[in-house]
């Protein structure tokens, strides 16, 4: 059911957090950015941009780069400095008068249209079926939808069908595909489609390839919509070298790479799954089918697990701070089968007795 509060979680809180300050020696399965990048080959072809910061940037290069890799003309492209510059960007230059957010999610696309003034609804998908989408449960005149696909921090990858289905004359539907190049064959994908009305799809370069601390991702939508937006930002918002990286994260070699890291992924998702599957007699469960670089996870106690986890040198992101979620949820980044095996075995011990 919808809601309008504002009240709850705190959408300000972001799995970084848990790797700051006194928790920047843990092993890092809060944060969703996939280890060892950027790799080589992207920090030298970045580094030499630096010779051209005299110079304003000139993204059009970057814009026919990624236009190129979808199919689109560049006019349907916007570069943004992060996914999240593009929330921000939705919700002060579009004129909504219903928002709705689809939960649980990534929860800056709330925070970004409350600062913008609205008042958003909340529909909110249950654990008990699977948090899989209720088309029924998003209002008629919603005129502005946001769901990510696949969602973080559920880890559900919804079909491309259903999601297309929530579009109507008169209604932007804004899908976060900020994790859709971790899926092999991204699978259910809508980006590069043009045949459903008032479609945006969000995707970031920051995950897959490393690149959080230099903030780059892009918007595609209809013309129109990407000239109100482009409207909006300030003047050169997105810096040469993230510019280059843009470019470089398109192209032929950094696709084959990533389809690559999709599928070992994918291998290393399912041995966690399988690890996590040997704590189902002490209350564990992992929301799923999972289908992202990360799972949720529920189980008794998890704020108590999570502080020992840290005390026996892992982080995890905790999610009581995401709307229709608990104190009884966690979210894992999937990492290598090492880390993953390290972790299991810390989990065994930070597991209360009797459970």
């Amino acid at each position: 059911m919808p809601t309008e509060e504002a009240a709850g979680p705190d959408l300000r809180h972001h799995g970084d957090a848990e790797v700051r300050d006194d928790g920047s020696a843990l092993v890092d399965l809060a944060v969703n950015v996939r280890t060892g990048t950027p790799p080589v080959w992207l920090r030298e072809h970045i580094a030499r941009s630096l010779d051209g910061l005299a110079a304003y940037p000139d993204g059009r290069a970057a814009r026919a780069a990624v236009a190129a890799r979808h199919g689109l003309p560049p006019e349907r492209v916007l570069l943004t400095a992060g996914a999240a510059e593009a929330f921000v960007l939705l919700a002060r230059a579009l004129k909504v008068r219903r928002p709705v957010v689809v939960h649980p999610q990534f929860t800056e696309p709330e925070a970004a249209l409350r600062d913008a003034g609205h008042t958003v609804d909340r529909v909110l998908l249950r654990a008990a079926d699977g948090f899989r989408l209720d088309a029924a449960a998003v209002p008629e005149d919603a005129d502005l939808v946001v769901i990510g696909n696949p969602t973080n921090p559920t880890s559900v990858l919804h079909p491309a069908g259903s999601v297309a289905a929530l579009a109507r004359p008169g209604r932007t539907l804004v899908v976060d595909e900020a994790f859709m190049d971790a899926v092999p064959g991204e699978r259910e994908a809508l980006a590069g489609r043009t045949d459903v009305p008032g479609l945006v799809v969000l995707r970031s370069l920051t995950k897959t390839w490393g690149l959080a601390g230099l903030r780059i991702g892009y918007v595609l939508a209809a013309p129109e919509t990407i000239a109100e937006l482009e409207r909006a930002q300030p003047l050169w918002p997105v810096s040469t070298p993230a510019l280059a990286a843009a470019a470089a994260c398109v192209g032929p070699r950094a696709l084959a790479e990533a389809a690559h890291a999709a599928h070992r992924i994918a291998a290393d998702r399912a041995h966690l799954v399988a690890g996590l599957g040997a704590f189902a007699s002490r209350g564990l469960r992992v929301a799923g089918p999972a289908e992202g670089p990360f799972v949720l996870v529920r189980l008794p106690h998890a704020t108590e697990v999570r502080r020992r986890l840290r005390e026996l040198g892992f982080a995890v992101r905790r999610g009581d701070t995401f709307p229709g979620l608990g104190d009884q949820w966690l979210r894992l980044a999937v990492r290598d089968r090492p880390t993953a095996d390290s972790f299991l075995r810390a989990l065994e011990r930070a597991l209360p007795r009797g459970l």
